[in-house]
């Protein structure tokens, strides 16, 4: 399993958000793409980075294109996309999982 990962819910259907882009960025100097997936029938990714990938500390952020998400279902939506920026401090596995509506989220670290 990949050291970060990450699933969708889609609150407002009550089912996982599927076929949804995710972008990876490493903050540097800017923020430079690390690694790129699309969330699978259970609106997870799980393999974003190869299990062996260690990050070093630092700030990233995942950008996951939620404006095309409901596009496709025909849904008007407030956000074209939602960045979550966190820090990463050691070694451990980093869960960021993003509860989604039309017009509004949430998010929390999880296991």
């Amino acid at each position: 399993m990949s050291v970060i990962t990450t699933h969708i819910l889609d609150t407002t259907r009550g089912k996982p958000a599927e076929a949804v882009s995710i972008v990876l960025y490493h903050q540097q100097r800017e923020w430079i793409e690390i690694a790129r997936g699309m969330t699978n029938t259970d609106g997870r990714i799980g393999d974003l980075l190869p299990k062996e990938t260690i990050l070093p500390t630092g700030t990233y952020k995942l950008r996951f294109e939620t404006g095309a998400y409901f596009e496709q279902l025909g849904v008007a939506s407030f956000y074209p996309f939602v960045e979550i920026t966190f820090a990463i401090t050691t070694g451990e596995h980093y869960h960021v999982p993003l509860l989604l509506n039309p017009f509004g989220y949430s998010t929390y670290r999880g296991s």
